[in-house]
């Protein structure tokens, strides 16, 4: 919390002091995304690893994390690369000014930061196209309905849910 707010202010931007202080990438899509005993049975080499997962900063330090894991450890499990996927979700939710995705199996909710980087027309033209699935809570929640009863399913639903937020371009949030 700290780096982040001395790297804030480094770079000129403001902090809001009365907003929550760890809310920034949240995810929880409802499914087993960790580092299990059988595959990595010491305790202090796993916090190890879920430190370094957590800190790692894009989509390359994730990658290289997993070929370390699978030369070290052996191939990958489900639970293991769910956690992955999870945290290039989270680095590109960080990006983007998402604090927050809970999905389940009928649907979930994306909340927003107040200062997003999320063009408020590609929400709305969410909303618009696709009113079943989509609707506003609030100033800063976008809910959805969705049935994503299998965890790879809704990895990749949620997946391309954030890169068409991501993308600022109001026009795309017709297509």
């Amino acid at each position: 919390m700290l780096e982040r707010a001395v790297t804030a202010l480094k770079n000129g931007e403001s902090i809001d002091l009365a907003a929550p202080l760890n809310i920034l990438g949240e995810i929880n899509l409802h499914l087993p995304a960790l580092i299990p005993d059988d595959y990595l049975p010491d305790v202090h080499n796993r916090l190890i690893l879920y430190k370094r997962i957590t800190s790692a900063d894009s989509r390359e330090k994730l990658r290289d994390l997993q070929v370390e894991m699978i030369d070290r450890f052996g191939l990958l499990t489900d639970e293991i690369k769910n956690l992955f996927i999870i945290m290039e979700i989270k680095l590109r939710c960080l990006s983007f000014g998402i604090a927050k995705i809970d999905a389940g199996e009928n649907g979930g909710y994306i909340d927003f930061t107040s200062n997003t980087a999320v063009n408020p027309m590609t929400i709305v033209g969410l909303v618009q196209n696709d009113y079943e699935t989509f609707k506003l809570s609030g100033a800063t929640r976008l809910t959805f309905s969705q049935f994503l009863p299998e965890s790879q399913q809704r990895i990749q639903w949620i997946s391309e849910l954030v890169d068409q937020l991501g993308n600022t371009n109001a026009d795309n949030a017709s297509t």
